[in-house]
């Protein structure tokens, strides 16, 4: 049990490219940020459970006594489980979340409590190693996104810049130095929903959609070739293949669907000043991301990453 204060962080990614391509077995490479999520465990003697996610507004309580008397035989016993449909669907009777809750707070709250019950409800827990973790982060995943690729818990798990192939990770061991500009356009929209319409394009125009993943998946490792070539030493010729991959991942991605009109207003003044933006991740309209080159003047707010071991 736990006896004191336990604060824990993992650090957040960004998506150089390859999104929604790698859900269908196609190269993503993907990096982690010095922006942060931090996960502070406290112990109670209240009887309670209470969970608390300011940055979205949710705080909920449920009685310790009351979730061990549940009938949790729907979450099966073993290892690390795919949550299904119908222990989401039973897990909502479980939360009691009222009808006109936000789907952003419901799946938070439903993404916690699969977690907490079946890694609780086991009798014995040794220490977890980064590959549990990883396992148990890509389950959350599950409920919240429905068929994620995999990337977002990876990186966060393991930090540093990765490859991401078929459910396989390797490290970007010689890639350079960069500085991201992260700008969060503050246009929500719901990544289940997103994939879902890149698959229905493809399955609906499987000649012209499949040549668009195959074409992100050789930027993809056009990047990962250049990144490799660029060590510690860049050249200012390598960071305008760069920008150039920018900016036909993004056009890929419009073709795709998953663009919009704040992503391409970001991409218009970035553009103006010299710069080149696309969209990150699945979701495709909560941030953009702009490759800043040396020498920028000041003015612009950056995320500097390079490739590290996990904090």
């Amino acid at each position: 049990m736990l006896s004191e204060v336990l604060l824990v962080s993992a650090p957040g990614k960004v998506i150089l490219h390859g999104e929604h391509a790698v859900v269908h077995g196609k190269v993503a490479l993907a990096v982690a940020l010095n922006l942060r999520t931090f996960l502070r465990l406290e112990p109670h003697s209240n009887g309670k459970v209470d969970l608390s996610l300011p940055n979205i507004g949710i705080k909920r309580a449920w009685d310790v006594a009351g979730l061990q008397s549940l009938d949790t035989s729907f979450l099966e016993q073993g290892d690390v489980t795919t949550p299904t449909p119908e222990q989401v669907e039973k897990l909502k009777d479980v939360a009691g979340l009222p009808d006109d809750c936000a789907v952003t707070e419901r799946l938070a709250v439903l993404a916690f409590l699969y977690l907490y019950l079946s890694i609780c409800r086991k009798q014995r827990w040794t220490r977890e190693d980064l590959e549990l973790i990883n396992k148990w982060a890509f389950q959350g995943e599950r409920v919240i996104h429905g068929n994620p690729s995999g990337v977002d818990n990876a990186v966060s798990t393991w930090g540093g810049a990765l490859r991401y192939h078929q459910g396989k990770i390797s490290s970007l061991k010689r890639s350079p130095a960069l500085q991201i500009l992260l700008t969060n356009t503050k246009v929500p929209r719901n990544t289940r929903a997103l994939v879902a319409g890149v698959r229905n394009r493809l399955l609906k125009f499987p000649e012209i959609v499949a040549p668009l993943l195959t074409s992100i998946d050789a930027i993809s490792l056009e990047c990962e070739r250049v990144l490799g070539e660029m060590g510690e030493a860049p050249a200012p010729e390598q960071y305008l293949v760069l920008e150039e991959l920018i900016d036909m991942n993004q056009h890929h991605l419009n073709a795709l669907g998953v663009g919009h009109a704040s992503l391409d207003q970001l991409c218009q003044v970035t553009r103006a000043r010299g710069l080149h933006s696309k969209l990150t991740g699945a979701g495709g309209g909560g941030c953009g991301i702009t490759l800043l080159k040396p020498g920028i003047p000041g003015g612009w707010s950056s995320q500097k990453w390079r490739p590290r071991s996990r904090p």
